[in-house]
């Protein structure tokens, strides 16, 4: 499966997106440029629109389970797999769930820091989807993946609003899609 290709549509809400974020420099620490997504989480028809547009490259091939990463990647997650009706799978920050976890640590553009999920999230068989808002250095969406496959899913791919190329997080993604509604 690859990526659908760029659309009229796509080109609008690309053009929309670009509008809509809001660049916040030197949060949360100096020399990031933080990603707003809030304008665009309180505009109902751009928030539906990305929805269907995280969603749409992976409506055919059986997902059972999206995977979204604390905290914005539970907004954006839920309401794709709503949309895919497939199960939603949070994944944390250490000890914000109350069950067994299973624990993932990873780098990122400003620290280090790991991930958790409920040892009973996913199993094998499982196909999951993960979703974030943005993808910078891809540490976060890598561990979320490795968190995955060591239960046993398939990763068939990640999902996310925007893209940081200059990053390139898109490399520690290797072998599964990873389409971005927008790229800086």
């Amino acid at each position: 499966m690859t990526p659908h290709s760029l659309t009229d549509a796509d080109a609008s809400l690309t053009a929309r997106l670009s509008r809509t974020l809001r660049p916040i420099p030197d949060y949360p620490k100096p020399g990031i440029v933080f990603q707003d997504i809030t304008p665009v989480l309180r505009d109902g028809p751009l928030f539906r629109q990305v929805v269907e547009a995280l969603a749409a490259p992976f409506r055919g091939p059986g997902v059972t389970h999206v995977v979204g990463i604390e905290a914005r990647g539970f907004i954006l997650g839920g309401a794709v797999a709503a949309t895919l009706g497939a199960g939603f799978v949070p994944v944390r920050k250490p000890g914000k769930l109350p069950w067994e976890r299973v624990t993932e640590s990873y780098e990122l553009e400003y620290g280090a820091d790991a991930l958790e999920c409920h040892r009973d999230a996913l199993e094998r068989g499982s196909r999951a989807v993960i979703v974030d808002d943005v993808l910078a250095t891809g540490g976060t969406a890598a561990a979320a993946g490795r968190l995955a496959r060591g239960l046993g899913a398939e990763v068939i791919g990640w999902s996310f609003l925007l893209e940081i190329a200059a990053l390139e997080g898109r490399r520690r993604l290797a072998g599964a899609p990873s389409p971005a509604l927008l790229s800086v």
